[in-house]
């Protein structure tokens, strides 16, 4: 017969530490449970808001774009007819420009005197983009008080009367 090999004798401090470490075992669970909501509500809100940031973005983009083509001579047979073909293609290159983001952009040309003493013409651009009927990614209940209801965006060229015609 072989003789049994004396087990070493545990010391009461590992012993102690083995019990706590199993006494610990589901704290790290209940500490992720507690904390996830908040980290997840974080990082979805900064993923919103860099969204409407980059369609806001966008949107000023889009409407410098079309009052740069507001500059470029359309047929016409008056100044108001030659301000209404400019808004009017100042909208289409607008349209061109916006981003798939937020194609549902509504254009808004107009034509207003301006400058010193009113003698220029200015021809605006506004793009509005409603947020609250075509949010980019869906609001989290808290969220959405915070949120835009539109976002906008205008630009403004300055022409000379002379050159309109």
């Amino acid at each position: 017969m072989k003789p049994v090999a004396a087990q070493p004798a545990r010391s009461p401090l590992k012993h102690i530490h083995t019990r706590c470490l199993s006494a610990q075992r589901g704290s790290t669970a209940v500490e992720f449970a507690l904390l996830f909501p908040l980290f997840f509500t974080i990082l979805y809100a900064i993923i919103t808001f860099s969204l409407i940031f980059i369609a806001q973005q966008n949107l000023t983009l889009a409407a410098e774009e079309g009052a740069r083509a507001a500059l470029n001579w359309q047929s016409n047979t008056s100044l108001q007819t030659a301000l209404v073909n400019r808004g009017n293609a100042a909208c289409a290159a607008a349209k061109l420009t916006i981003a798939t983001l937020v194609q549902s952009a509504q254009c808004t040309p107009s034509s207003a005197p301006c400058g010193p003493g009113n003698a220029m013409q200015c021809v605006n651009v506004l793009l509005t983009y409603d947020y609250q009927a075509n949010p980019l990614i869906p609001a989290l209940p808290l969220m959405k008080v915070t949120l835009p209801t539109a976002l906008s965006s205008s630009a403004t060229v300055q022409l000379n009367p002379e050159n309109i015609q």
